[in-house]
């Protein structure tokens, strides 16, 4: 049995392209709309199994369709497409519940492996976004280190040796030891021979 589907865009032809995809495909496309108003009227008339939104229409946006969904308590599952990579919206998504996330540059590509894992119960989220968001998040903890021991990351990264360390700073290199042992604790940083030299040189683009 194909699953259930309605869709909702605000641009026809994305629509229309997505549409004739997953017909084509042989997906069961109950209906679809061309904004948020039409779009919470068709799931609340079908209860399909999937509702594939764009994030951004009239009247309501797709994540206000999946917040309204869970207050509705409907069992349809909310995919979402957008051209956003955006870590707030990203965020905003997984805190609703919301079992899709593709980008629309990718929509074609990827909505088939995004309904399958739906399906099986597994959320999808576009693999570029996730990467995007890898990116430009600063690590966690990163914030918590003072200047001294963002100066001696700094230096770690730069090959130089807890003995170098103490020199440049002009102190002991046990003090440098115990600064290393606190930028190990604030960053959940696994305590293996190396292992703060790695972290250093994965994410030296967020220190400098």
């Amino acid at each position: 049995m194909s699953p259930t589907i309605i869709i909702a865009d605000d641009h026809p032809l994305v629509l229309k392209g997505l549409e004739e995809f997953l017909l084509e495909k042989q997906y069961n496309v109950l209906a679809s709309a061309k904004n948020g108003k039409e779009a919470l009227a068709l799931i609340k008339a079908h209860s399909p199994d999937i509702a594939i939104l764009d994030i951004k229409m009239p009247f309501y946006t797709g994540l206000q369709i999946a917040e309204k969904c869970n207050a509705s308590n409907l069992p349809t599952k909310v995919i979402l497409i957008t051209f956003e990579k955006d870590e707030k919206i990203y965020n905003e998504a997984k805190s609703l519940g919301v079992y899709g996330y593709v980008l629309k540059e990718f929509a074609l590509e990827e909505i088939e492996n995004c309904i399958s894992a739906v399906l099986k119960d597994r959320p999808y989220f576009s693999p570029e976004l996730i990467e995007f968001i890898e990116i430009d998040r600063s690590p966690e903890g990163l914030s918590s280190l003072t200047k001294k021991e963002l100066n001696i990351l700094k230096l770690i990264t730069k090959n130089k040796t807890a003995k170098e360390i103490a020199e440049e700073l002009f102190i002991s290199p046990r003090t440098v030891e115990k600064h290393k042992s606190n930028i190990i604790r604030k960053l959940g940083v696994e305590r293996t021979p190396n292992s703060l030299l790695i972290w250093a040189k994965e994410n030296q683009h967020h220190l400098f």
